[in-house]
């Protein structure tokens, strides 16, 4: 049977239909999911070392017996470390699992067997070990030891060499298959119901493109990376080689394509252009008790002039906490109101909708404009008055959440919509509001600092602002790392601080105890507080709560009817309370650099001094050690931004489900930043010469592109 790339798996030689549904499990259901699997890394069997001359940080291939397999407690976590002892003639090593690849994995491995150990040596403690290595049985192994092996993720049921065998198996088949010719149309056929052509294995990318940038072909490629020449280790190690290149190079590709189309037609949308003389922006800036800083004006200054144009602003806000970015925004909804326009600003959670109405509501009533608040939590008739108020065109600016894109919500010529927190929201969930005007004019604000090679990816198809400087008065928060063990002198800390007339957030990464992480809870340890501070009033904050009640409970802390909040990260975003200057956050290592980042901006915004208490729990790892670090370093986002994406990876970071990041499989953001740039530059510049995609050369890309877009949508 001739195959091609949309050929489901199972039907490979070698295959059959209870191996497919192996593979498929992993999501590989076709010989395309197949090819792209790619090697995890590799193992040079020219590069076979002793246990004895092993030295901390090499990547190194060595041939021992198992000693035995054993497993212990990590301190008073309940999570188990797992040990596969290994030795040779010339000593011993541990080679360290802090998770388990699947059921069974240990039970593998028995004494005497002979394995294969393949990883970077770490050194713990003054020992050197292997922690998460590739160990797999010699008896399963049928390739010359003069080769560079390709190493893929461990799976249930499916051995490494089993695996290796049916990917050249499918690039053999793939390499003879001759593409079959597009079948002929007859004068009364309909096109779209002629069969479609097996996509083969080709070269989708112009000449041009592949001379341009020195590229190989995709066909050679791929076997290449599968197959890897003996004599180039360093290179495919270090995802180096031409052939790991020319497909990165093309994962970042698509997904600027897919932008420069996009930002493509945008650029052909009519939207309303925005001209005033700017009066009501300046009565604004006049009322207020401080001055704009330079970022602040910059900001407004572009995005005026982007507003001014008769197709759609789409443009990016990036502050740090506490830059301003608000006042940014409410400046461009007095500009959108003054040009007889309405503005929609959605938040991802109540509390911030109700704290960014009440400003709104200070600052822009007294400019005679109507703000409205729209929560799922109000009253139906509250809900009705609004619906009634945004159909009329009476109100100006309507701050709310997701109900803003309910079907209910009518507007009469709602022009700029203003997403705050970009990245909490699905990119159905942007579209859906920006589909409640004419081609609205979209501004999307973040203080989550966004690095240059995310921005290119997430927010590509965006112009970026970036304020960059915080206001007068902003202090610096003093942060430092403890551990456990160092609570109580952290709980006398806080009492003094309390005494003294300030109050403090106390945040912990779950609502309730969990039977399978061993972590401090809010419910808990609340109660817990209490007894430590019989003199001091507590509040406890998560999102398992009604909304009334966390209402109640913040207005309570802004008040200073409450000296400690105990929270979980439900305060992450929005909340200000100038007298807190305390922020204790327990089980630091449950957190991303990003989110920390955030949760320390919620001190330092009075004018007291501001401190971080970051407490790490037991038996951390070296990389939350790491992030805690970096956080006692810095407080710029931007480089934390950087770092946490260089230690999470983008996936991670942005929280994929939210961000419609691609899943690459073989690119990195961090470390092929260059490629990146690269493939944007070659995706815009195809677009500028062929906008539709039109010209022969182009044919197949506009094909693929559209197969891609299916995909995802299907």
């Amino acid at each position: 049977m001739a195959i091609s790339i949309d050929t489901p798996v199972q039907y490979l030689k070698g295959v059959g239909p209870k191996l497919g549904e192996v593979l498929r499990k992993r999501g590989i259901a076709t010989v395309e999911d197949l090819l792209h699997w790619f090697p995890r890394t590799y193992e040079d069997r020219r590069a076979i070392r002793s246990i004895s001359s092993l030295e901390p940080d090499q990547y190194v291939s060595l041939v021992a017996d198992v000693i035995g397999v054993r497993s212990a407690t990590l301190g008073r976590s309940r999570r188990r470390m797992y040990e596969i002892i290994v030795a040779d003639k010339t000593g011993r090593i541990a080679c360290k699992y802090f998770r388990v690849p699947y059921k069974g994995y240990f039970e593998r491995f028995q004494p005497q067997d002979k394995v294969r150990v393949v990883g970077k040596v770490t050194e713990y403690r003054g020992r050197i070990e292997f922690h998460h290595p590739d160990v797999h049985h010699i008896r399963d192994e049928d390739e010359d030891d003069d080769a560079l092996i390709p190493l893929y993720t461990e799976t249930e049921g499916l051995s490494p060499a089993k695996l290796r065998k049916i990917i050249d198996t499918a690039l053999t088949a793939l390499m003879e298959a001759k593409e079959e010719p597009k079948p002929k149309l007859r004068p009364d056929q309909d096109p779209k119901y002629l069969p479609k052509p097996e996509r083969m294995l080709v070269e989708p990318l112009p000449e041009w493109i592949c001379s341009d940038y020195k590229l190989p072909d995709l066909p050679n490629a791929i076997r290449e990376i599968h197959q890897p020449p003996k004599h180039t280790s360093d290179l495919f190690l270090n995802f180096k080689a031409p052939a790991q290149r020319r497909v990165i190079f093309e994962e970042f590709f698509w997904l600027e394509l897919l932008l420069a189309t996009k930002r493509a037609g945008l650029e052909k949308e009519d939207a309303p252009a925005l001209k005033c003389k700017g009066e009501l922006v300046g009565r604004l800036v006049e009322s207020l008790e401080f001055h704009l800083t330079g970022a602040q004006q910059k900001a407004f200054k572009e995005i005026a002039k982007d507003l001014a144009h008769p197709h759609p602003m789409h443009r990016l806000v990036q502050g740090d906490v506490g830059s301003g970015k608000t006042m940014v925004a409410l400046l461009a909804a007095v500009h959108a109101a003054e040009c007889g326009y309405q503005t929609s600003l959605m938040v991802p959670t109540e509390i911030l909708a109700e704290q960014h109405f009440k400003n709104a509501v200070k600052r822009l009533e007294p400019l005679g404009m109507r703000v409205a608040l729209l929560t799922g939590q109000m009253k139906a008739s509250e809900r009705q008055e609004v619906y009634a108020g945004l159909e009329s065109g009476e109100i100006h600016l309507v701050v709310g959440t997701h109900a803003l894109i309910q079907s209910e919500v009518k507007f009469k010529n709602l022009a700029l919509v203003i997403i705050d927190e970009q990245h909490r929201f699905g990119v159905a969930q942007r579209m859906s509001l920006k589909e409640k005007g004419l081609s609205p004019h979209f501004l999307v604000m973040t203080a989550t600092p966004i690095p240059r090679s995310l921005a290119m990816t997430v927010y590509g198809d965006l112009d970026v602002s970036i304020i960059d400087e915080l206001p007068a008065g902003r202090q610096e928060i003093t942060t430092r790392v403890t551990y456990d063990s160092k609570r109580p002198q952290v709980w006398d800390f806080v009492e003094k601080q309390i005494r003294n007339g300030r109050q403090a957030y106390v945040v912990y990464p779950l609502v309730e105890e969990s039977e399978k992480i061993d972590l401090k809870n809010a419910v808990e340890e609340y109660e817990k507080l209490q007894a430590r501070f019989p003199d001091f009033k507590l509040g406890l904050l998560h999102g398992r709560m009604k909304p009334a009640e966390k209402e109640e409970v913040m207005n309570q802390f802004r008040k200073g009817e409450l000296h400690i909040l105990v929270a979980t990260t439900v305060i992450e975003v929005g909340v200000d309370v100038p007298n807190a200057n305390i922020m204790v956050i327990e089980h630091t290592e449950r957190f991303g650099l990003s989110q920390l980042h955030q949760l320390r901006g919620r001190v330092g915004r009075g004018e007291f001094k501001s401190y971080c208490v970051l407490v790490l729990g037991y038996a951390v790892s070296d990389e939350s050690r790491q992030r805690a670090q970096i956080m006692e370093k810095t407080s710029d986002g931007f480089k934390i931004a950087e770092a946490d994406l260089e230690l999470r990876g983008p996936g991670e970071f942005m929280g994929t489900r939210q961000s419609g990041l691609p899943g690459f499989k073989m690119a990195n953001l961090v470390r092929d930043l260059g490629i990146l740039q690269e493939a944007r530059q070659a995706a815009f510049r195809l677009i500028e010469k062929d906008p539709q995609m039109n010209l022969p050369e182009n044919h197949l890309i506009r094909e693929q592109l559209a197969h891609k877009q299916a995909s995802v949508i299907g």
